[in-house]
């Protein structure tokens, strides 16, 4: 095993060296050893500390979340067969590791054991919140369970990380099966040079000549938005809202429709075993918001602030489509086309207009510049490091000490085998262990349009500010001061609380002074002029509220669905959407629309019964934001208060507490409003 590069104890990952075949040997050696050390822990010990138990048991977890981070990374950014296959294989038995750990009744008594001792008042804040968090955890694990439904909780738990990535593997191969090849460039009037020019290059990549479009959003977004041609803006639109499901060019193929019962069915079943009514009941265990009445007051009640709004600004799209081009009904497929156009007429002004001032490279010195303002780090590119692929940037973070703190790989382009969107995610956790300090990294992750013909890539303001949110998640992980892993960094973080520093982040995004920084024209180095400036300022809020309803219909619907599929096993999943929609929506959806078999963030990602947590959150980032604006939006004093209140803190207090500390009171929903543009009579 000594030239298995997941069994790197050092350093970053060996991505060069790393192979589908040594995957499996690696976690299966890592959990015998884990599983030996562990025994041995607790075999050896009269009396369990912090020093001989809970240390050694996070030296452990390390030298396996060293060995499985760069894996799991790997399946998201650089797909393969033969990586999946390893990938799944090891699923099931990082599962039953898991729930090993969670029923381990031995290790549980011995957590308990060290919480009732005399020392406990003598740990730090963070060691104290872990070991509480673990009581709480084990009891989430059913360990109170009797053996056979102990039994039955690691099935569930093995099942469930089968069908989640699943899900999110008919989602990849859905969206890269489908291609559309276009041969008359009349086909694609109205698509800016920019849009036209990467499906070139993706049909030269593919050995074709003319035009290829695809699924990937920087493909996708242009067609949907400024394709004068109604019948492909159908085609692709068709394509991408019916992708893993029944319906559509591919039905029947990668269908989710089963998985998400089945995952429905099971965590449903998990929630019941340990007591709670659903799993939207389970879910807030370890959340911020308490009940579920909580949840879905918080989110009704910001509908009803907005609803009446959404819909005078989808009427005001109608008129203009009809008055326009004599449409009489607005398809799902011509909102945003028509809504481009009502954005161009009434401010006079487009995601196009904006982009030849947001080259990449700009963006991300001014982004850099932001962060040293506010936090007082610098950010240095670190050249030959190991990485999966080209494109692939490491950076290093400076303190005012001028000593390194973290670190993050920038992986920024749209490619193939890479799934969609844009995430942080942990290479590496802060936390203390013998040899000193092991400094955070993060892996930092987007699908923008690639660099066309040698030339730096040109984003849309929209990506600009999907950079600044991703990167508000790697402060969290990075500028971290906590040393132990459990809570270190997002670690330990309420769910519901844990965008709180991604979405502040966006604000600078729209602040002249911050812009003056790095939004300069790519040819001309002209910072962004004050009318253009202006222009964009006042189409903020275009359309917000029928923003902010489609926010809500997916979290109504997520918190919804689990919590009622509790006492209807026979759900209809796309009734139930239906009905939400029938509610808060104001955009109307085609029969084909089948939005929930790709709605990844709570069939395959961490969000179930917890996608109000972006909302939730909101509310929190955009009132944190508001005291920028009382002190000025590069305030040294208000931006370092932030940094130790909030970034520094990790998960190692609650974060109401935290809020309160930073914003001297409990947060208001006014600022989030008010950035809005949602006035409440």
């Amino acid at each position: 095993m000594s030239d298995n590069p997941l069994l790197n104890s050092e350093g970053l990952p060996k991505f060069a060296s790393i192979k589908a075949e040594h995957i499996e040997p690696a976690i299966d050696y890592l959990l015998d050893a884990n599983r030996k050390t562990l025994k041995k822990l607790l075999a050896e010990n009269a009396e369990y500390s912090w020093e001989n138990l809970l240390q050694p048991l996070e030296d452990m977890d390390d030298l396996l979340g060293r060995a499985w981070s760069p894996v799991g990374h790997l399946h998201s950014v650089a797909d393969s067969e033969e990586l999946r296959k390893a990938y799944n294989a090891c699923l099931p038995k990082l599962s039953d590791y898991s729930t090993e750990l969670g029923q381990n009744k031995d290790l549980f008594h011995a957590y308990e054991s060290i919480a009732k001792h005399a020392s406990f008042d003598s740990l730090t804040t963070a060691q104290k919140k872990i070991i509480e968090n673990a009581l709480r955890d084990f009891r989430l694990s059913g360990i109170d369970l009797p053996k056979e439904k102990q039994q039955r909780y690691r099935e569930i738990q093995q099942a469930l990380s089968k069908l989640q990535t699943k899900f999110e593997e008919n989602l990849l191969d859905s969206t890269q099966a489908w291609t559309r090849l276009i041969t008359d460039e009349n086909e694609l009037a109205g698509l800016p040079e920019s849009a036209l020019a990467l499906a070139k290059q993706n049909a030269e990549q593919n050995n074709q000549s003319g035009w290829l479009l695809n699924l990937e959003f920087p493909s996708y977004i242009p067609v949907m938005q400024y394709a004068d041609n109604a019948a492909l803006r159908k085609e692709i639109y068709e394509a991408y809202v019916a992708r893993a499901s029944d319906k559509g060019p591919n039905a029947g193929k990668w269908d989710n429709s089963d998985v998400m019962t089945d995952i429905l069915k099971l965590r449903t079943e998990k929630a019941r075993l340990l007591g709670f009514d659903s799993y939207a009941h389970l879910s807030l265990a370890t959340k911020m918001a308490e009940k579920p009445q909580q949840v879905l007051d918080f989110l009704n009640d910001l509908a009803g602030k907005s609803i009446e709004s959404a819909k005078a600004e989808f009427a005001e799209v109608e008129k203009f489509a009809q008055e326009q081009d004599g449409i009489e009904k607005l398809n799902a497929w011509d909102v945003a086309y028509y809504s481009e156009k009502l954005r161009q007429a009434k401010f006079d002004i487009s995601q196009e207009t904006l982009r030849p001032y947001f080259p990449v490279d700009r963006v991300l010195d001014g982004l850099f510049t932001i962060t040293k303002k506010l936090y007082s780090v610098n950010i240095k590119e670190r050249q030959g490091i190991d990485t999966w692929h080209k494109d692939v940037k490491f950076f290093d973070i400076y303190d005012s000490n001028n000593e390194v703190c973290g670190s993050f790989y920038l992986d920024l382009y749209a490619r193939k085998q890479k799934r969609g969107g844009a995430w942080m995610d942990e290479c590496l956790v802060r936390r203390k262990y013998n040899q000193g300090i092991q400094k955070p990294v993060a892996y930092l992750t987007c699908n923008f349009t690639p660099p066309i013909a040698g030339k730096s890539s040109l984003i849309t303001h929209d990506e600009v500010t999907t950079l600044f949110h991703e990167f508000g998640h790697g402060l969290h992980h990075m500028l971290t001061k906590v040393e132990y892993s459990g809570v270190s960094g997002i670690n330990g973080v309420a769910w519901d609380a844990v965008e709180l520093p991604s979405q502040f982040m966006e604000n600078w995004c729209w602040e002249k002074e911050a812009l003056d920084l790095f939004a300069k024209h790519f040819e001309t180095d002209e910072t962004l002029p004050d009318d253009l400036f202006e222009k964009m300022a006042r189409a903020r809020t275009f359309q917000s509220s029928m923003q902010m309803v489609r926010q809500l219909e997916f979290a109504l619907f997520d918190f919804r669905l689990h919590l009622e599929y509790a006492d209807n096993p026979i759900l209809d999943i796309q009734a139930l959407l239906n009905e939400v929609r029938g509610k808060v929506a104001v955009v109307p959806a085609p029969e084909f629309n089948r939005f929930q078999h790709s709605f990844s963030h709570i069939f395959a990602g961490g969000y179930a019964a917890g996608y109000y947590s972006y909302k939730w959150a909101e509310v929190l980032s955009a009132d944190a934001f508001s005291k920028f604006e009382e002190n000025g939006i590069f305030d040294a004093n208000t931006g370092m208060h932030f940094l130790h209140t909030i970034l520094e803190q990790g998960g190692s207090r609650e974060p109401m507490d935290l809020f309160v500390e930073f914003r001297g009171r409990e947060p208001s929903v006014e600022p989030l409003l008010r950035h809005s543009g949602i006035t409440v009579t």
